[in-house]
């Protein structure tokens, strides 16, 4: 149940024992500097080092602090997917917990959501002080694409430090590695109120960065399978039916062209022409498309949970 005034910030972490400690430091100073009620809940995604020791010492230490640790690793986006079920704030943020972003943030994020109206606010880390070729210019062309195919105008889709409304969160589902683009599912959702704050970023000082290079690949075909989604998820008969359609009255019409050449002109071997074949092919994927239609549309209204994920300890 919600609870009006409360700040829940969601950490998903693997593998980052040595930065958890001055992070929910340095979140406890700033709430307490700015009189904010919060709660933090660290979503440990499976770590091997030994992140949860160190997380059961700080929830020992700070009550308002909690934590879920997953039996293996599923990503990002099953971290924040299950911390979002179990968060009870006004406004949730996300943060990552590497230290790269900052807690100071925080406090401006809450009013733009309380005062301003925003259903989701997203950072953009307009200065960054990751490897320009590597990281820098990908993820600019990356979110140049995210733009283009969203539509939704930010400069940065991929940055961890979010702020957004309760509604949002609990009418949401995150999956896979959607996580790169929640202002675009909820945007799909209904929530279009979407603003971006400038924010400050914070070069690594332990471990490495969990994601490589495949993640570009990754993120531009999540993007293509969300804009489908978005248009056609809950009628996918509309995009596979038009174009069944379209195909099969293209074959018919083909082929009817070669039957009518034949009854008037007596044109012989109509069947060993290329142009017979392609009627053909055009009927056939026609009709296949009709079939993937109606499968379709057969699964979403016969669809149960997606997201189903082992949890090994909790501190709630």
């Amino acid at each position: 149940m919600i609870q009006q005034k409360l700040v829940s910030i969601v950490v998903p972490l693997f593998n980052e024992e040595e930065s958890l400690v001055p992070l929910t430091e340095w979140i406890q100073k700033v709430m307490s500097k700015h009189q904010l009620d919060y709660e933090v809940l660290l979503i440990d995604d499976g770590s091997k080092d030994g992140s949860w020791n160190v997380i059961e010492s700080i929830c020992s230490d700070n009550k308002n602090i909690k934590a879920i640790k997953f039996l293996r690793n599923y990503g990002k986006s099953a971290a924040l997917n299950v911390g979002f079920e179990e968060v009870k704030g006004d406004v949730i943020i996300t943060m990552d917990a590497d230290l790269q972003d900052s807690p100071e943030e925080v406090p401006e994020l809450v009013d733009m959501i309380r005062q301003d109206g925003f259903d989701l606010v997203s950072g953009w880390k307009k200065k960054r002080y990751d490897p320009k070729f590597s990281k820098n210019l990908p993820s600019k062309v990356y979110n140049w694409a995210a733009r283009k195919i969203s539509g939704i105008q930010l400069h940065d889709f991929n940055c961890g430090l979010k702020a957004y409304h309760y509604n949002v969160i609990k009418n949401i589902e995150v999956y896979g590695e959607m996580h790169r683009y929640i202002p675009v599912i909820a945007k799909n959702a209904g929530f279009a109120n979407i603003g971006e704050k400038v924010v400050s970023h914070q070069a690594r000082k332990f471990g490495v960065t969990k994601f490589g290079y495949e993640r570009f690949i990754n993120g531009f075909l999540d993007l293509l399978s969300l804009s489908f989604i978005g248009k056609f998820g809950k009628r996918p008969m509309h995009f596979f039916g038009a174009i069944g359609f379209l195909s099969t009255l293209s074959g018919f019409f083909i082929l009817g062209y070669l039957a009518f050449s034949k009854i008037m002109w007596s044109i012989e071997n109509i069947d060993d022409r290329p142009l017979f074949f392609l009627g053909m092919l055009l009927v056939i994927v026609g009709i296949q498309l009709f079939i993937a239609g109606f499968l379709a549309e057969l699964i979403i209204r016969n669809s149960t949970e997606r997201n189903n994920y082992k949890i090994d300890k909790t501190l709630l």
